[in-house]
């Protein structure tokens, strides 16, 4: 039960593609609701800021996830995660992970040289600090999302199609897939909203019931969304739902208003 805030964090941070124009930009801010039917477990939020980095603006993504209420109690979590990139290349130079899963914590700082296709990590709560070698254009979690969203293939897709990219997470490289399912339109506190459907590929364990238990909805408009997801669970289900946003940087789409 304790890694389900951490799974929804990870997942919505990493499984939202869009076109080659950039669909997002300094200012956007989404906030999801993550709930079993009506009972509220905990929110995560992600948002886009500007930084400078030798004299040059970049991205500063932020991406919290938290439980509230009774959830709080039963177990606590309290994650997270950073990434300062490039707005150009959507390379990324640093990130930051700082985590509280009840009680398992982790205090991480990544920087990367991508022209030595190298990440230096400091681990200031073990006091540690090690490089590893990385394949090129690598993304961190979050940069991951952000990069994501701007792949040029993802409409080109058909169904059954996979898109994927490398992404630097627990000290090691991981290839990151999504295969599309689909489209649909699904109601919302918003209105009637046309999305696309991934399935992330997923390791199958205590958690998730198999390879493909995670679905995911996002927004079939220029932004790209993240509307809704869904995991199936060894102990049954739970949802996550798009609560708010601000920021957008196209017009969003809603085919019936509530």
């Amino acid at each position: 039960m304790k890694k389900l805030m951490t799974v929804f964090l990870f997942v919505i941070l990493t499984s939202f593609t869009t076109q080659k124009e950039r669909a997002f930009d300094v200012g956007e801010y989404f906030k999801l609701r993550i709930h079993y039917g009506f009972v509220t477990a905990g929110y995560a939020t992600l948002e886009v800021k500007e930084a400078v980095r030798n004299n040059k603006k970049i991205f500063h993504a932020i991406g919290k996830g938290y439980t509230t209420g009774m959830s709080k109690l039963f177990f606590k979590v309290d994650d997270n995660y950073e990434s300062y990139f490039d707005k150009e290349t959507g390379k990324p130079y640093q990130f930051v992970r700082k985590i509280d899963e009840g009680g398992y914590t982790k205090n991480q700082e990544g920087f990367f040289s991508q022209s030595e296709d190298e990440v230096t990590i400091k681990d200031y709560k073990n006091k540690t600090e090690k490089t590893f070698k990385v394949p090129d254009n690598v993304q961190d979690i979050m940069s991951t999302f952000y990069c994501l969203r701007n792949h040029p293939n993802v409409d080109k897709l058909k169904v059954g199609e996979s898109i994927s990219i490398d992404m630097f997470f627990d000290d090691e490289t991981t290839k990151f897939k999504l295969k599309f399912m689909g489209r649909e339109d699904i109601k919302t506190k918003f209105g009637t909203i046309p999305t696309m459907i991934f399935r992330p590929y997923v390791q199958a364990g205590r958690v998730f019931k198999e390879q493909e238990s995670l679905t995911i909805w996002i927004s079939d408009d220029d932004n790209k969304m993240p509307i809704r997801l869904k995991a199936s669970l060894a102990v049954g289900s739970i949802k996550a739902d798009l609560e708010a946003f601000k920021g957008l940087k196209y017009p969003f789409t809603v085919k019936v208003k509530p």
